[in-house]
């Protein structure tokens, strides 16, 4: 982490980000972008403006900022939650809890995934959620009826919003709609008892669609906030992406390996080009 003229900037995969709400303004100089860098050695900072505007762009974040009540939903979302809250509870709890107890729903979540992501070892798990202990971090879980734990999630609570940063589910646990449950009792809470400006679950994926935010967005009234991207590259990384940019298309349909990340690079930096018309 890296504070830098009053902005927390965090790494991710090699990449500088503010860690802000999307809607806060960042404001940075030529001068900021080359102090920080050169000293993060990071490969790029990437940032956002114009969030939530009112016309579409290739870049979006997806939130919901309307508290909506059960019978709003569809007869179908709202058959689900029912049977969610029938068969299983979400609740807060404190960070010990999920540092204690919630490693095997997160290795069990990575059956889900595809690709080569590996899940860490316990130790550093418990490692790593400890390090939230702090107000602005809070942790809901989901338990069966007989108190099994089978989903939780990590979230990020600041300057009136909330930011489903994390959210783990055991595959079993979703034949129980936990899902359903416990995004209608967050909403509920952050939405309408808290009156937070917006929740939101995050960015666009630069390289293809999450099935979380597409269920969201289906099931429960999330929308997508449009806004433009922004990215200052080291200069090595800027000549690769000049060098292989008009190579995109090939490149592209590597599916692993270096030129796999090479390509997301591109299609990231294709995003960002696609900002500059609107």
């Amino acid at each position: 982490m890296i504070v830098h003229n009053g902005i927390k900037w965090k790494e991710y995969q090699g990449a500088l980000l503010p860690d802000v709400p999307p809607h806060q303004l960042v404001d940075i100089s030529d001068t900021d972008i080359r102090y920080l860098l050169k000293t993060s050695g990071a490969y790029f900072l990437r940032w956002v403006s114009d969030f939530d505007r009112g016309t579409e762009s290739e870049f979006w974040y997806v939130i919901n900022g309307s508290a909506c009540t059960l019978e709003e939903l569809s007869s179908n979302t709202r058959s689900k939650i029912r049977r969610g809250l029938k068969k299983c509870s979400a609740r807060k709890v404190d960070v010990s809890y999920i540092a204690e107890n919630a490693y095997s729903v997160y290795r069990k979540a990575f059956e889900r995934y595809e690709g080569s992501q590996k899940p860490i070892s316990e130790k550093d798990f418990s490692q790593n959620i400890r390090s939230m202990d702090s107000p602005e971090w809070e942790f809901w879980a989901v338990f069966d009826n007989t108190d099994m734990l089978i989903a939780y999630t990590e979230n990020r609570v600041e300057d009136n919003t909330c930011n489903y940063a994390a959210i783990k589910f055991d595959p079993e646990g979703l034949k129980l709609y936990s899902s359903y449950a416990l995004f209608f009792e967050m909403n509920n809470s952050y939405l309408s008892t808290l009156k937070y400006r917006y929740v939101n679950d995050g960015a666009r994926s630069i390289y293809h669609d999450t099935n979380i935010q597409n269920f969201l967005i289906d099931k429960f009234k999330f929308r997508k906030a449009y806004c433009r991207l922004h990215i200052a590259y080291r200069s090595d990384i800027k000549f690769l992406i000049m060098l292989c940019y008009p190579l995109r298309s090939v490149i592209g349909k590597f599916k692993s390996g270096p030129l796999h990340r090479v390509s997301v690079l591109l299609r990231q930096e294709e995003i960002r080009r696609s900002g500059e018309l609107y």
